[in-house]
């Protein structure tokens, strides 16, 4: 027979050859299960669709009896609601948190679907960011608020927090293509982005001739018409390949991957066109001035060149492309007295004379391999000159000028 459980009575209950269970008078269902060693627990017994269950609320000691009482008043209410709590408990056991949410995300969609400079960038997203602040909160109990907390908290540095919302953005989506989040639920939704100060460097006619002097200078010293250390010098040794790199970058407006692994295969010289395979935004052909193909034939019949590696740029282990164009880069720039100069600016100062010299933005936009609109829209303001020059040349021939 049920009985009023107290502290006193649990505490005088004696273990016993079997499991033992004392059920209260109070609350139906509720009760007390002693084990074989002396466990005591509290339990809840309730019938759901028919079937007997038993929750376990807690352990004797760690929980009190009124707050085990409260509890199972609580789970009986969800019974009456339609709620199984065992149930619920069984799969908070076995819900996934954030950090499996992010070994499925890097496995299935990460490594599957992104080209590896991507993916590397995802992987220091998950690993800095997400893991550490997320990792082992329930993906289904992640809410905006958490989601908002952690992006102010990158606040100070607004692009790594707006990669992050991406990253979370595209990771709950997937999430709820898997079924572990319900529909139409991405706590990423309404947060706004920091806004980013983007970037935008050019090289003037001027500051290109320096470096494309400073270039020759360098390539003067490997081919022994410079002897390094001149007094109106900076000595300056740097790979021949960079060398040419750096002339590549800036006459094709090419990102740097397309210059450091373009391969003679690519080239197709009687139409001035490089057929890269694989860029960021997937197969495009690239073409290319006159200079540029003098400039390939030249590095193809230079004495240095080994004919038997496939790439253009070819590093210092056989067979292989050169893969640092930082360090030389910093020594050229230096030296040509650009230091606040990225190689990517190479990229914007072709996209700069290619609006100076009055082309579309749709023309730029395909010799940069852009395939957003937008993407090239950002060079529009540099489009005010060659404007100008056109008003004044009409206004000129209306006055018979």
């Amino acid at each position: 027979m049920p009985i009023k459980l107290t502290k006193t009575i649990i505490d005088e209950t004696r273990p016993q050859d079997k499991e033992l269970l004392i059920f209260d008078s109070l609350v139906s269902g509720f009760g007390l299960r002693v084990s074989p060693g002396g466990r005591k627990s509290f339990i809840l017994q309730y019938r759901f669709r028919r079937r007997t269950r038993r929750l376990t609320l807690g352990a004797y000691g760690t929980m009190t009896l009124d707050q085990a009482r409260s509890r199972a008043v609580k789970s009986l209410a969800l019974v009456q609601d339609g709620t199984d709590p065992a149930y619920e408990k069984q799969a908070d056991k076995t819900a996934p948190d954030m950090n499996d949410l992010c070994d499925r995300f890097w496995e299935e969609h990460v490594q599957v679907r992104l080209k590896p400079r991507t993916a590397a960038g995802y992987k220091r997203v998950l690993d800095k960011f997400i893991r550490p602040a997320l990792g082992e909160v329930l993906v289904r109990d992640i809410k905006r608020a958490d989601i908002a907390d952690l992006h102010h908290r990158m606040r100070r540095t607004p692009y790594d927090a707006n990669r992050m919302l991406e990253v979370i953005s595209k990771m709950f989506n997937l999430a709820e293509m898997w079924g572990w989040r319900d529909e139409h639920s991405n706590p990423r939704r309404h947060i706004a982005k920091y806004p980013e100060r983007k970037r935008e460097r050019y090289l003037t006619r001027e500051e290109l001739q320096r470096l494309l002097s400073t270039l020759d200078y360098a390539e003067g010293i490997l081919d022994g018409r410079i002897l390094e250390g001149r007094e109106d010098q900076t000595p300056l040794i740097v790979h021949r390949s960079a060398i040419n790199a750096f002339r590549l970058l800036a006459f094709t407006g090419c990102r740097l991957m397309e210059i450091q692994t373009l391969k003679w295969k690519y080239i197709d010289r009687e139409h001035r066109i490089l057929r890269l395979p694989d860029t960021k935004t997937g197969a495009r052909a690239v073409p290319v001035s006159q200079h540029v193909i003098d400039l390939l034939t030249a590095i193809w019949n230079h004495a240095d060149t080994p004919q038997e590696n496939e790439f253009v740029i070819y590093g210092t282990l056989p067979l292989a492309h050169l893969t640092d164009l930082q360090s030389p880069w910093r020594r050229i720039r230096k030296a040509a007295g650009l230091e606040d100069v990225r190689i990517h600016d190479l990229r914007h100062s072709f996209a700069s004379y290619a609006v100076s010299a009055g082309h579309s933005l749709p023309m730029i936009g395909k010799l940069l391999g852009h395939t957003q609109v937008q993407t090239t829209a950002r060079y529009a303001h540099l489009m005010t000159d060659p404007m100008h020059k056109a008003a004044d040349d009409i206004v000129g021939n209306m006055l018979g000028g």
